[in-house]
């Protein structure tokens, strides 16, 4: 069943990709979106019937090299059937919703077969993904982790015909590579170390790893410290963390579809999904895991406050899954994987119900995307109001407070990562971060639904006119996405982030707390045994995520004072309150504000000014030493070199040539002459030097 779900998706791109031209472009959609909707059902399957006890499926022998071994296998544990639904479900929406949105494009000529190359890039980015989450060992991750890199290359840059999308395709694909450098440099490490690349045989040695000092970049580190790092600079440039977030909003210049797929259960929560494999060796590394969970959670506040200004539907939506991300790695950095892979799946169903919602406004709009020319739109596309309405309940936390589990998706599972970050940093600068970021996503959630949906008509007339609902084929996923959006929380909630026992049991790893001196007599009778079996009972590879001995967050999350409990959902009116002031009640306040303000509207409307400074530091360079290697480097010194051989040197020869060929028996007797009387000295010479 495995096999089939990791195979579907590669059989729909095929025949979408070569096939569609013997069975024709609408069968070869509908074949790679039933192969999509059949593993989406089989992984569904898979989640309900996991009983606990991680398994190592193999597919092929993969890479043998030395003493590198690697096989091709699905590692079936808790952490792959999550993310096996969270992707598959997705997808399988995003293929349905595409048959209407790219019915009728108006980037593609009049009869170009656009569809088939679309279908089959999404089936083959969808069985990249699968590729990532299955894998048994870091070199099969990582074949997966550049597959998605390449699809997401050739989706984001779909439109080809676009200049803007061509460099935001090649933007997002070198920005990735950075990030990417060094997840590679990490695996190269571990390897070093460990000398296999196999999570079972890593997570054995991580306790060895502490107490390991290696040499790198002239001076010694702690050889789990490192590695942390390195791998997390691999998850910084997926999951669009602040410094490598730069390609994330102008991966916006792709279709609507792409951008549900990537940016809500798929390519960005990859880094996440990494973090919490690895779990076994950041409860380590507690270096590593403090800067996961400070760039986190200024990740979140800073891409908060660029969402607050921005005017693109599909835009401010892309900044809020850079907030989102940043609170899903500050619940990993304080060691609440749980609750990061439980904010991850619940924000797969409120943020691709917001993108497919934002295209569903779009389509309707003629591709209009600037907010500032909707309005009034509740009545004209009704069912995708509604769908808009769930996911900003969602996104924003609406439920009743102090229950804790009752309310929205978003709701749930953000209060958990938010209570965790209290519990973990003893309500140090990852909470406050997130709070004010919980404020600031309610108060540009809200206001796009009053932009959108309320106030008066603004833009052009005929186009709002002419606004009308989506096709069944878009609204159907949103239908099923807001189902997830409304209940994912309450039914999940003690699997993700109940009791402790209740955790460890969902996630395949029943619960045991040793005393720390029976755990160090283990240790040291079995030092190639991790130590992070007395938190969840268990081999090392057993589970999905592994806590310390010494890791009390989960159970301390729990016991956190009543206000913090209070603070996302205060948080949530405060900023749904502005809102209704400044875009319902007094319409006219946001641009007297931007104009009192304008140093600071500007530095939120220019992103911080990220993308200024690289171009300052990085590609103004570049373009300095390129231009330079082609004037003096290439056009003076190499061009120089050859004219100057082909228009001096040369010519000199070809005249002394043309003089010989004189046309006279007596010059040509005369070489002659001196040709036998150079052979006759040279071999009277070498025969007297024998």
């Amino acid at each position: 069943m495995e096999t089939i779900i990791l195979f579907a998706p590669l059989a729909g791109a095929l025949i979408c990709g070569f096939g569609w031209k013997f069975i024709g472009e609408t069968a070869a959609q509908w074949v790679a979106t039933g192969l999509l909707f059949l593993a989406c059902v089989l992984s569904w399957i898979v989640f309900f019937a996991f009983d606990g006890v991680t398994e190592s499926i193999p597919v092929l022998r993969f890479i043998e090299s030395g003493s590198l071994a690697t096989e091709w296998a699905i590692r079936m544990d808790r952490l792959t059937a999550i993310m096996l639904i969270v992707v598959t479900t997705v997808s399988a929406l995003v293929h349905l919703y595409s048959f209407g949105y790219m019915a009728h494009d108006g980037n593609f000529k009049e009869g170009e077969s656009y569809r088939p190359r679309f279908f089959a890039y999404l089936s083959f980015f969808t069985f990249a993904m699968l590729m990532l989450v299955t894998a048994d060992n870091l070199v099969q991750m990582f074949f997966g982790w550049e597959g998605v890199g390449v699809a997401s290359y050739l989706l984001i840059g779909f439109y080809y015909r676009k200049p803007s999308a061509n460099a935001a395709a090649m933007k997002a694909f070198i920005v990735n590579r950075v990030g990417d450098f060094g997840f590679a440099l990490g695996i190269f490490a571990l390897f070093f170390l460990v000398d296999s690349i196999n999570f079972d045989d890593i997570f054995a040695e991580t306790p060895r790893l502490a107490e390991t000092q290696i040499t790198f970049l002239w001076a010694e580190w702690n050889a789990v410290e490192v590695v942390g790092v390195l791998l997390f600079i691999g998850a910084m440039g997926k999951s669009a963390q602040l410094l490598l977030h730069t390609w994330l909003p102008d991966a916006m210049e792709g279709p609507t579809p792409v951008s549900a797929l990537i940016h809500a259960a798929t390519m960005v929560t990859a880094g996440v999904f990494l973090v919490c494999r690895m779990s076994p060796l950041y409860e380590f590394a507690d270096g590593a895991a403090m800067f996961i969970t400070v760039l986190g959670a200024t990740t979140a506040f800073f891409a908060a406050t660029v969402g607050l200004v921005q005017t693109d539907i599909k835009r401010v939506i892309a900044y809020s899954t850079c907030s989102q991300l940043g609170y899903m790695f500050v619940a990993a950095g304080v060691g609440l994987y749980s609750a990061a892979m439980f904010h991850l799946f619940t924000h797969a169903f409120f943020k691709a119900l917001l993108f497919l919602g934002a295209g569903s406004v779009i389509h309707a709009m003629h591709h209009e995307q600037d907010m500032t020319n909707y309005g009034g739109l509740r009545k004209k596309i009704p069912y995708t109001f509604w769908a808009m309405m769930i996911g900003t309940l969602a996104i924003t936390g609406v439920g009743i407070p102090l229950t804790g589990w009752i309310g929205f998706a978003g709701f749930a599972s953000k209060d958990a990562v938010i209570e965790g970050a209290y519990a973990g940093t003893q309500g140090g600068y990852a909470f406050w971060l997130l709070v004010i970021a919980a404020l600031f996503t309610s108060f540009y959630s809200w206001r796009l639904i009053f932009l959108t949906f309320f106030g008066q008509q603004r833009g052009d007339r005929h186009t709002h006119e002419h606004a009308h609902e989506s096709p069944w084929t878009m609204l159907a996923p949103l239908g099923v996405l807001s189902l997830g959006a409304i209940f994912a929380g309450m039914i999940w909630y003690s699997d993700f982030f109940g009791k402790t026992n209740e955790v460890a049991k969902f996630f395949g790893t029943p619960y045991e707390q040793v005393g720390a001196e029976e755990a160090a007599a283990y240790a040291e009778a079995n030092p190639k045994a991790s130590e992070l079996k007395y938190r969840f009972g268990g081999a090392p590879g057993e589970g999905g995520i592994y806590v310390a001995p010494d890791n009390h967050v989960l159970h301390d999350a729990h016991y956190v004072p009543t206000w913090v409990k209070l603070s996302p959902f205060i948080a949530m009116l405060i900023g749904l309150a502005v809102a209704v002031w400044f875009y319902l009640l007094n319409p006219s306040m946001p641009r007297r504000l931007a104009e009192t303000q304008r140093p600071l509207y500007l530095f939120l409307w220019n992103k911080w000014y990220f993308d200024e400074l690289y171009d300052a530091i990085f590609v103004k360079p570049a373009l300095f030493i390129g231009r330079f290697l082609w004037k003096h480097g290439d056009g003076s010194t190499i061009d120089g070199a050859v004219n100057g051989v082909a228009m001096g040197i040369v010519p000199f020869f070809t005249r002394l040539a043309g003089r010989a060929q004189s046309g006279y028996i007596f010059t040509y007797a005369f070489w002659m002459v001196l040709g036998i009387a150079a052979l006759v000295t040279w071999m009277t010479i070498g025969r007297g030097a024998q």
